[in-house]
This record gives structure tokens, C-alpha cells and sequence, in this order.
């Protein structure tokens, strides 16, 4: 028979178990000899079986070991602190020993969720953990209630998006590692704000898949992603590669209290199991504290990402959105290249307002075959919706952002909307300095493919044509992305105003309606009417009796005809009759 349980089932890595002991366990079937350097002292692991070997030693927080795998040194691939970067060795975290002072804090739920997307390294002049703490409480003045880290797994060099990080439970140490994480989180429970956490788990790093390999098959060539050698969870010795990424999320939640995690582009992640790892990490993260969300991106248009797995489901909270984007975009700038190429009709983002599948289940041009499927069974909030985001901003060719005149009118349609807003870090006061894609490499050969391969990327994309990208491992393109923090006043202040005016709108459902010709569209929730003109002259928006209770540009004027907007510019109305302000969101 069986066993119930596998050595792999146990913690994974090092973990202490009282004072002065701490628990090594690693899977590493290639290797015959397995061994814990510490103190300068190889210690050998005792064969727990399936290539699993484990000891108890003495040890404390802070102290750095490798795993010795016939007499070659590595660091441990389930590391949760890599002090001295990602082929440094690995030290005992023991999350115990920090402080918390947030056991009042009972997190953020979904339906008040407004999520701001932030990069570590850019976001402040210091560039770590700690340099984002002062900047803390504005945001959750503004009415953010929960910040977004992009991924801080130990990742090559000082600087980067972190999509390339290797040592899954490992937060950077050039933001500070572990303990600087731990600082970032409770000061921002004590402002009030979630924080959200994104997890790459459908590929590593180049540079650390060596390390990796040395252990045993945590690749597959049964599959393969854009961005390199797909994790093996569905091949032959994927159970403990498996445990590997779920005590990961797991530890993120229970060790660091972090709120949630976002999942990085799920559709790379292969697994023909018949327990996708995607379902099975949502529930791990739901069972390590009920309330944390998953959030998933999913290039799919699939409903079945955030149907309940009683349903045939994975479980997640919710899924970003990227039609919605998509649909917005074209419309307010025009542009028809790539994936845009199917969007700009006022018809797109009126389908978008009631649920963001613009493809669900019709024949995609771009992709050339029929694409999504209706969602309409999912509730609004399960959806996160942007006019901004790294990749929307930072995948162009220079990094720019919105064009100055369509960003109000953005913040408008994505802040009102019945979905889960998300900000991308300084759109809120109209940044003005691009977000480019930059790397730090360590491997030479990895970053000339980098480099080459950033310049092939805009191939689909005509307007880039002639200009030059920018070079991502110069240090200088990472410094052009750093916040000025010059904020546009008036932008500022709509955007406190929009997220006050979203608490006063009633959950639920939203009905849009638009005029292609004169390219207009109106929204209705509740007592509400949203109208947005997106038409470079002014126009009248036909709508209900009321008053203008908020306008884009200052200058809106309500009539019997409906409401007078000047050119890319949004009004929100609302009726004498309803229920009294502040019964809604």
C-alpha cells in the first residue's frame, strides 16, 4: 500500500524547531552524497527516502549554510534569504524573531479592494523595502487599500522587473531580503493597506537553472515557455517540484503575512495533471489564512480560473483583465498594432463594462481561431482592471505611458468601473517618467539574448519602427524609471476624488451603452450615470436627470438633453431618487 505521506510533504529547506535547532531537508535524488555546510563543517543528511534527506542541527536565524552535493556547493533551492544575491549561500530565516505589530490586522476583502502595482526598486529614491514605507500612508489617503509588489524573488544582480528570479521564497536581497519585506508589510498593515505579493511560477531565472538541475528534474522537456525550460509539474519526479512551489506560497502567507498573491501569466504554466498546480496553490494560500487572495493572471479568457473547484474551477479570487485594458486603450490612443489590432470600437468597451471578455468564445483575427469563453456567472469584483500596468507600459519599446490628455479620461472609466481597480505606480499624479525594461544580468551570454531579444520584440508593432530601445542592462535605463514624484495637481485630485465617489456606487452589475458614431459611451450603476466621451470635440451624452457630481475636466453641465462634455472627457450624474449617499461601495 502507499504511504499517506512522502518525504517531500515535509517542510522543505530550513526551518527552525526551537532554540538553537533548525530542520535542513532537501530533495536531491541526482546526488549520492548530500551534505549541510555550516560553521565551515559539512554535516551529511540521512536518506529519508524518494532522494529526500534531512537532519536536525544547531543553528539560528541568520546563519548561512550550502547544501553540499558530492562535494559540490550549492545554495538550497527552497532558500527563503539569500544575503549575499543568488550564488552566495543561503541563510536560516526564522520569521519568529521579527516583531509584528500587526495581530489586529484582519486584511482586505475583495469587494473593497483597490490594488496599487508598485516596483521595489523604482518606487523610491532608495529603492528598497524600507525606502517604500514613507510613502506608505498618502496612499491610503488616496483610498488605496492594497499595494501589489512586482516579484522580489532573488533574482540576478541589483536591479530588475524580477521576472527572472530563481530561489522562489527569497525576497531580494539588494531590497533588503527577508527582514526588510517583514518591515514593508507591517508598516503597511499599519497604514491600512493589503499587500499583495506577485509569484513567478512558470519558469526561473536563466541564470539559476544550473543550480537547480544539479538537485534533480525540476525542468521538464515534455513542455516549453517563451521565457525558458518549463517547470516539471506533470513528469516524471514532479511530486516534490510540485511541494517545492507550494510550500513557497504558503510560507509567503503563513511566514511573512503577506495578504495574497498574484500569479504570473498562468497559461505558461503546463501541467496536465488532474490537479493543476494553479487549483492547488490557491488552496494551500487559502487554507494558510483564510481571507488571503489569489489572484491570477491568465492570458485565456478561461471563467473556469476563478469558478469554485466544486464547479470544475482553480479556486482563484480573481483574474486581471486584459480586454478591458485593451479595449480602453485603443479607444483613447488610436493604436491598431499587435494585439490591439482587434480593438478601438466603442462596441469593445461597452462589452468589456459588463464583463471585461471581449473574446468569449468569437473568432480572434490576431490569434486566428476562436478564443474565450462567457463569464458572465462571475461576479464584477473577480475581475482587476487597468488603464495602466508594468506590462502595458513597460513592454513598449521606450516605456512611455499614457499620452497627458487621455489619462483622466482613464482613471475615469477604470476607477468607476464595477470591477476591482488597479493602479500602476505613479499614474495616480500623472508620473511623467517611463517605466523601461531593465536587467542586471551576472551571466554575459544572458544578457546579449536579453538585449537581442528586446529589439525582436517589437516586430508586430509599426510605430516603433526606427527608434531605438532603450538598452535594458544599462543602469541608466533603470534610473530613467524611478518616480520624479512631480506631481500634475489636478490630476492628483481627480484621482482622490474618483476612489471617493467609487465608495459611494453600488456593487453589482453595470449596463453600458454607446454610440460608435459619435463615440460615446454611458454606464449606469444604481443612481449613477458614468458618461464618457471619447471624441476629440465636445460633445452631448444623452442621459437621465441629474446633477454632475463629479467631471473630468471641471467643466461638464447637465441639461434636459443630457450632459455637455468637453473632448476625451467623463462626467458622473447622479439622479434626485435612490438610496442616500454612502449606502453603496
Amino acid at each position: 500500500m502507499a504511504p499517506a505521506t512522502y518525504p517531500w510533504d515535509q517542510p522543505l529547506g530550513a526551518h527552525p524547531e526551537g532554540p538553537g535547532r533548525v530542520s535542513f531537508r532537501t530533495w536531491a535524488p541526482a546526488a549520492e552524497r548530500v551534505a549541510v555546510r555550516l560553521g565551515g563543517t559539512d554535516h551529511p543528511l540521512a536518506d529519508e527516502g524518494f532522494g529526500v534527506r534531512a537532519a536536525t542541527l544547531p543553528a539560528a536565524h541568520g546563519d548561512r549554510y550550502e547544501l553540499v552535493l558530492d562535494d559540490t556547493a550549492w545554495p538550497d533551492p527552497c532558500s527563503r534569504w539569500q544575503p549575499d544575491g543568488l550564488r552566495g549561500p543561503s541563510a536560516v530565516l526564522d520569521p519568529s524573531t521579527f516583531a509584528w505589530t500587526d495581530a489586529s490586522w484582519d486584511g482586505v476583502a475583495l469587494p473593497d479592494a483597490v490594488i496599487y502595482e508598485l516596483h521595489v526598486g523604482t518606487f523610491s529614491r532608495a529603492g528598497t523595502f524600507d525606502g517604500a514605507i514613507e510613502h506608505l500612508p498618502a496612499l491610503a489617503a488616496l483610498g488605496v487599500t492594497a499595494i501589489e509588489l512586482m516579484p522580489v524573488a532573488e533574482f540576478p544582480g541589483a536591479r530588475g522587473w524580477g521576472y527572472d528570479g530563481v530561489y522562489l521564497s527569497a525576497a531580494q536581497s539588494s531590497y533588503g531580503g527577508p527582514e526588510g519585506l517583514q518591515r514593508l508589510i507591517d508598516a503597511a498593515h499599519a497604514a491600512g493597506l493589503a499587500v499583495l505579493l506577485d509569484v513567478v511560477y512558470n519558469h526561473v531565472g536563466a541564470s539559476g537553472a544550473r543550480a537547480l538541475e544539479a538537485f534533480g528534474p525540476y525542468f521538464t522537456d515534455q513542455h516549453a515557455t517563451f521565457w525558458g525550460a518549463a517547470i516539471n509539474y506533470d513528469d516524471a519526479g514532479c511530486d516534490p517540484v510540485r511541494e517545492w512551489v507550494l510550500q513557497s506560497a504558503e510560507g509567503w502567507i503563513s511566514g511573512l503575512h503577506l495578504d495574497g498573491l498574484r500569479l504570473d501569466a498562468i497559461h505558461a504554466i503546463h501541467d496536465e495533471s488532474a490537479r493543476p498546480i494553479v487549483g492547488e496553490v490557491a488552496a494551500r494560500v487559502h487554507a494558510a489564512r483564510p481571507g488571503a487572495l489569489v489572484i491570477a493572471e491568465s492570458g485565456l479568457n478561461d471563467p473556469r480560473v476563478v469558478r469554485p473547484p466544486e464547479r470544475g474551477g482553480l479556486g482563484c479570487d480573481a483574474v486581471w483583465a486584459d480586454d478591458f485594458h485593451h479595449a480602453l486603450h485603443a479607444l483613447l490612443t488610436g493604436e491598431r498594432d499587435g494585439y490591439y489590432e482587434e480593438f478601438g470600437a466603442v462596441a469593445d468597451l461597452v462589452k468589456a463594462l459588463g464583463r471585461p471578455h471581449v473574446h468569449d468564445g468569437g473568432y480572434s483575427t490576431f490569434r486566428e481561431r476562436r478564443f474565450g469563453a462567457p463569464a458572465g456567472d462571475v461576479p464584477p469584483e473577480r475581475f482587476v482592471v487597468f488603464d495602466q500596468n508594468h506590462d502595458q507600459v513597460g513592454n513598449r519599446a521606450l516605456g512611455d505611458r499614457l499620452p497627458p490628455a487621455v489619462r483622466p479620461l482613464a482613471l475615469f472609466a477604470t476607477l468607476l468601473s464595477p470591477f476591482t481597480p488597479m493602479l500602476f505606480m505613479g499614474e495616480e499624479y500623472g508620473e511623467t517618467a517611463p517605466f523601461q525594461f531593465f536587467t542586471d544580468h551576472i551571466d554575459p551570454e544572458i544578457a546579449t539574448a536579453t538585449r537581442e531579444g528586446r529589439r525582436r520584440e517589437f516586430a508586430a508593432f509599426a510605430s516603433f519602427a526606427g527608434e531605438d530601445v532603450p538598452d535594458p542592462q544599462a543602469e541608466e535605463t533603470f534610473l530613467a524609471s524611478k518616480l520624479t514624484r512631480r506631481p500634475d495637481p489636478a490630476l492628483a485630485a481627480l484621482t482622490r476624488d474618483l476612489l471617493a465617489l467609487r465608495r459611494e456606487l453600488p456593487p453589482g452589475d453595470a449596463h453600458a451603452t454607446g454610440d460608435e458614431e459619435a463615440r460615446w459611451v454611458r454606464v449606469t450603476r444604481g443612481p449613477y450615470e458614468l458618461c464618457l466621451n471619447f471624441a476629440e470635440r465636445a460633445a452631448t451624452v444623452p442621459a437621465s436627470a441629474g446633477r454632475v457630481v463629479l467631471s473630468t475636466d471641471g467643466r461638464a453641465e447637465a441639461s434636459g438633453r443630457g450632459v455637455a462634455l468637453g473632448p476625451l472627457a467623463g462626467a458622473a450624474l447622479r439622479s434626485a431618487a435612490g438610496p442616500r449617499p454612502g449606502a453603496g461601495r
